[in-house]
């Protein structure tokens, strides 16, 4: 990702969650999730506020958390959920790498 500020449309597709899905995320964690507003009002995100919808995702989603268990975790110690997201990206991306190697054998 390389713009300075991306639709929610672009972030739910980046993310693999539905529109409705960031929207609640994001009314549900205002201290880790801070998108601008359009003139039209509509939100727009940046690199930082996907990074923390990620980190919002692998707990919620991975890790099975509720909405208040994944608020009090942030809080505590949001590097551990950091570290997470990036090993489950680092996997996520080997993975489609092997796939790839495969397909061409």
């Amino acid at each position: 990702m390389d713009k300075l500020y991306y639709s929610i449309s672009e972030v739910a597709q980046a993310l693999g969650e539905s529109i409705s899905c960031i929207r609640f995320w994001t009314n549900s964690f205002p201290k880790q999730l801070h998108p601008s507003r359009t003139a039209k009002g509509n939100r727009q995100y940046t690199a930082d506020d996907i990074e923390a919808l990620r980190r919002i995702q692998y707990l919620v989603k991975k890790q099975g958390l509720t909405l208040e268990g994944a608020q009090k975790q942030l809080a505590e110690d949001g590097s551990k959920a950091d570290k997470a997201v990036r090993v489950a990206d680092s996997l996520k991306a080997i993975r489609e790498q092997l796939v790839a190697i495969k397909e061409t054998l």
